[in-house]
């Protein structure tokens, strides 16, 4: 197993527009998370919409951003799917446009049995040659990998890590426990970044970076350097913003959060819509606090 990345990886929007992708604000986006410290890109996970693409978009994002990128940090595509056939056939265009690694959610909606995920994720795994990057996020999937589950994809050479947002910090130390340093684990949580560093993480996959990626970057930075103290500080300073940013269906709060900040972010697509108007000016206050407006 080979680390993929450690410390701060931005689950990166896409910027659309009205008849498709807004390809220079994307490359603007990549750029501005590169400059800012972001260690990791994932492109087309759920925050980029991902469900709301066909094949021929979704994998134009992927191959837009490992371009742009140009090998100065690892490209996660988000690849998974409910159906394994599929999420298969886009694993491996991924693989071919030159992804670093691949980000698999649990099937959601027809869901799975342990032994169905365990089924699910080898094919995957057999049939790639670049590292998998578990998504385990039951709130949104209603399936949850259990951790003794992990252990047994753990030992796939293939399988690397877990993206991790059970939002359960036992679970996620039961995973660490079984698995040992056979499988990295990243915070899917933002307001969990530290505590799962603390006991073993490599980092996060971050809703946050995309609006403050130095600051993501810095509190990873402190955790893998010991530093909990000043890790803790950061972390404890992001939870109103961390807040306001899930406050509704992730990712309108971004989404909007990034037009208030001047990019071209584009509009939702549905079934995601625009931000009801007290969720927006609680999302307004806590961008100004943060420093992220005026």
């Amino acid at each position: 197993m080979s680390t993929v990345f450690t410390g701060s990886g931005c689950a990166l929007i896409t910027p659309f527009t009205n008849t498709g992708v807004n390809y220079e604000e994307l490359d603007h986006l990549v750029e501005f998370q590169i400059e800012n410290g972001t260690d990791a890109i994932i492109a087309c996970g759920t925050t980029g919409e991902a469900s709301t693409m066909d094949d021929k978009e979704h994998l134009s994002v992927i191959e837009r951003v490992i371009k742009k990128v140009d090998g100065r940090i690892p490209v996660v595509a988000g690849t998974g799917s409910n159906d394994s056939r599929h999420g298969l056939a886009l694993s491996r265009s991924a693989e071919k446009l030159g992804a670093d690694a691949l980000l698999h959610v649990t099937p959601y909606y027809n869901k799975a049995t342990q032994d169905g995920l365990v089924k699910h994720f080898t094919l995957m795994a057999d049939n790639v040659n670049i590292p998998i990057i578990l998504y385990n996020v039951p709130s949104r999937t209603g399936c949850s990998i259990a951790p003794a589950t992990l252990a047994k994809l753990a030992e796939h050479p293939n399988i690397a890590a877990i993206k991790e947002a059970s939002g359960n910090i036992a679970t996620t130390a039961q995973m660490l426990a079984l698995c040992g340093d056979k499988i990295d684990v990243y915070s899917g949580n933002d307001d969990m970044n530290v505590p799962i560093c603390s006991i073993g993480g490599k980092g996060t996959i971050s809703v946050l970076a995309n609006v403050a990626p130095k600051k993501s970057h810095d509190m990873i930075a402190k955790c893998l350097e010991g530093d909990y103290k000043a890790a803790a500080k950061l972390q404890l300073e992001a939870m109103d913003i961390i807040g306001a940013l899930f406050c509704e269906v992730n990712p309108i709060p971004v989404k909007t959060a990034m037009r208030l900040m001047g990019y071209d972010a584009g509009e939702l697509r549905l079934p995601l819509c625009e931000m009801a108007p007290a969720n927006l000016e609680r999302l307004k206050a806590s961008m100004r606090t943060y420093g992220l407006i005026k």
